[in-house]
């Protein structure tokens, strides 16, 4: 299909979908049968929340270091989204944006290290090492790349 929006939009009226009509109904029921009781239910989530900070897990941290992990990752590649796709320049000002963002990725990680009671040292050291091993000549290959070893993370 064309690039063009006209064509795009032109088309857009011949295309066919008859027969391929998911029963969301049904999709409904089954996403909710696999889904875990902490996730739908609050009493097992609070128990889940417990069982966890009584292992030593220092879940509320964890917890607050994934969500803001994930959620100023996203803000980071927003704007990368938007000057690739969308034509955001780059310049000072978006550089700077992302660097913003990326000091708050590295707020949550070390929120991630105090919990799991590591440096950022050895994370990085631990990261190099894996690294190593996956790489075993120090330089990126596709083969390994896509055929990890068992363990390999």
């Amino acid at each position: 299909m064309s690039g063009d929006y006209e064509t795009h939009k032109n088309q857009q009226p011949h295309l066919s979908y008859a027969g391929n009509k998911v029963d969301l109904d049904k999709y409904a029921l089954f996403v909710d049968g696999v889904t875990s009781n902490p996730s739908k239910d609050y009493q097992s989530f609070l128990e889940s929340l417990s069982t966890l900070d009584g292992e030593g897990s220092n879940i509320h941290r964890l917890l607050t270091a994934a969500v803001g992990i994930s959620a100023e990752g996203g803000e980071f590649m927003e704007i990368v989204k938007k000057m690739v796709f969308q034509g955001k320049p780059w310049n000072h000002d978006n550089r700077e944006h992302l660097i913003i963002e990326l000091g708050d990725v590295m707020w949550y990680v070390m929120q991630a290290c105090k919990a799991l009671h590591v440096t950022l040292d050895e994370v990085i050291e631990c990261n190099v090492d894996k690294l190593k091993k996956r790489y075993p000549g120090g330089d990126f290959d596709v083969h390994y790349s896509e055929n990890r070893r068992e363990g390999d993370r």
